[in-house]
């Protein structure tokens, strides 16, 4: 398709005059249409990231039932506690919840929670039972096929809830969550979210066992339909099994909801911080790691370390220069300085170990860590 530009009157005119006027008109209209297209990408890139997180049963349907609790209200104050955390450290990220009190939102209402703002991540939050008093551990669950009859058995748990619903068979298409012959049903869907849900269920998991100290069951596929129906990437978590004495006390706890709210937050800070490199959005961290023209690696000073994303004012932080930061095996690693002139590294690692003695040098080449020798050596060549 072509474009074609008409002359406004303006520009009709005769003469070396009315030649420049028109380039000049075209020029700035050209220039306009670059800073047009340029604010709305930058628009898009700063959109909000929309997290909808879910307490799970609620109002008549208390979920599971433990010997001092019901597991919907462990649900919904895991759940406020951490959508509070990330409200605190991410003001990009829109919170939403499906319930905020007792009440019962379907499935099929959950997910279109999801669905009609768009949502980025989904994490659906819930308690563990089973007969066995003994059983214990964390489990995050992703959509997929159940690789096992344990896993099934989950899925017909928490799916059983439609049941509640007068129009079940009509909303959820004739799907009843009683027959195994339902599921079958689930094999010929593909779920392209599958990839970055399995990231961060790997990330809740990782969470629960270094900051909670938890048994992690692992991640889990199967056939769970606030899942399946939530047009994003998105988890069901299992906190722990009510049905396990030590468990239940420690999910009713003050101590263990917090910290288990840490845990998500935890990995949440890390899907976010991937997200947001992915998408090209501005970060805390400035992007001149790597100089693009001439490829020159750079050196940092590594300061201090932490499992939770420290905010700009912490103590932690204060009289040092160009703060930055990186993720390293789910650590958030803080450093000092950026330059390619070794020497200099050297005096910003001396002013750093005034207050953080085992303060080191690190270097990098873009966004990937790399040895001071190897650095060094690049340099050289260069």
């Amino acid at each position: 398709m072509q474009l074609k530009t008409e002359t406004t009157p303006l520009c009709r005119q005769t003469g070396g005059v009315s030649t420049t006027i028109q380039m000049v008109y075209k020029r700035h209209f050209f220039l306009f249409l670059c800073a047009f297209a340029f604010s709305c990408s930058w628009a898009l890139a700063q959109q909000n990231f929309t997290l909808v997180i879910d307490p799970g049963h609620g109002g008549r349907d208390p979920g599971a039932l433990g010997s001092i609790s019901q597991e919907k209200k462990i649900n919904l104050a895991v759940a406020l506690k951490l959508g509070k955390l990330i409200e605190a450290q991410h003001p990009d990220v829109k919170v939403l919840y499906t319930r905020k009190g007792d009440t019962y939102p379907s499935l099929f209402d959950r997910a279109e929670l999801a669905n009609k703002n768009h949502a980025n991540l989904f994490i659906s939050i819930h308690a563990n039972a089973t007969a066995s008093r003994s059983t214990a551990g964390t489990e995050t669950f992703v959509f997929g096929l159940s690789k096992s009859k344990s896993n099934l058995d989950v899925a017909m748990r928490e799916n059983s809830v439609i049941l509640l619903e007068d129009d079940y068979t009509t909303r959820y298409e004739g799907f009843d969550p009683t027959s195994v012959e339902s599921y079958i049903m689930f094999e010929f869907m593909q779920n392209k979210y599958m990839e970055r849900s399995v990231e961060f269920a790997a990330a809740v998991q990782n969470q629960f066992v270094t900051h909670c100290r938890r048994q992690s069951r692992g991640v889990k596929e199967s056939e769970l339909i606030v899942l399946h129906r939530s047009a994003c990437p998105g988890v069901l978590v299992e906190l722990g099994f009510i049905s396990n004495p030590e468990e239940e006390r420690y999910m009713v706890s003050e101590k263990g909801q917090n910290a288990l709210a840490q845990a998500l937050s935890n990995a949440f800070n890390a899907y976010k911080h991937d997200y947001d490199k992915r998408s090209n959005v501005a970060d805390a961290r400035p992007a001149d790691t790597l100089d693009e023209t001439s490829g020159r690696p750079v050196f940092k000073v590594q300061f201090t370390t932490s499992r939770e994303k420290l905010k700009t004012n912490d103590r932690k932080l204060k009289g040092i220069r160009n703060v930055e930061y990186f993720m390293e095996g789910g650590i958030y690693k803080y450093t000092a300085g950026n330059t390619s002139d070794y020497d200099k590294i050297q005096q910003v690692k001396k002013d750093v170990q005034s207050r953080f003695p085992d303060a080191f040098v690190v270097a990098f080449l873009g966004d990937r860590k790399i040895s001071v020798a190897e650095a060094q050596k690049l340099l050289k060549k260069q």
